[in-house]
């Protein structure tokens, strides 16, 4: 097993104390070793949600939008509307240079596309990262630390499924693959 650099957590419990892992996942989890036993352990017993929760959790922010933007890309065809390509282009432009004017850009697509789609969720989760989640003339509220993994566990499922709705199993595993790229400081290409 290779470490996971690109994840500060040390062990399971610490990225769980952010995330809900379902009854079927439970019994996989190994909350006091490295995150990656437990994250291995859940796709191999096809708990993938679980996974990419756990996953996304433990992911940088910019690398966890990255790995939201590569499993949205991935279901990207012709038919796609303009404004899903806008919203995804808009997160890779922000995990390129994230900026705050980048930042309300992505903000601004989620809210356009109404948080439907894996472009969607993966410009929700870059507008997390930082700023406030209030209005522009509105008190600042800072979003909490892990907000953006929900967003990203949410654009990486949903392109899983919408990939392939009666047997998503192989997205998942691809889109795992990818994430697990990530953190072990690669490009998030599939292994």
């Amino acid at each position: 097993m290779t470490d996971l650099v690109k994840v500060e957590a040390t062990t399971a419990d610490e990225l769980l104390a952010h995330i809900e892992i379902s009854e079927e996942g439970q019994p996989h989890l190994v909350g006091d070793t490295a995150p990656e036993v437990s994250i291995l352990r859940l796709m191999d017993a096809c708990c993938f949600g679980d996974a990419v929760k756990l996953l996304a959790a433990g992911l940088p922010k910019r690398e966890a939008v990255w790995w939201a933007c590569l499993s949205a890309r991935d279901i990207h065809s012709p038919e796609t509307d303009e404004n899903n390509v806008k919203a995804l282009v808009a997160a890779e432009n922000w995990v390129k240079s994230p900026s705050e004017e980048r930042r309300l850009i992505c903000k601004q697509m989620g809210e356009v596309t109404k948080h439907k789609s894996p472009a969607s969720w993966a410009a929700t989760a870059a507008s997390w990262c930082h700023g406030s989640l209030a209005g522009p003339n509105d008190p600042v509220i800072e979003p909490p630390s892990h907000l953006y993994a929900h967003a990203v566990a949410g654009s990486v499922s949903l392109a899983a499924v919408l990939s392939d709705p009666v047997t998503p199993s192989g997205a998942f595993k691809r889109y795992l693959h990818q994430g697990l790229n990530l953190a072990r400081g690669g490009s998030g290409k599939s292994e």
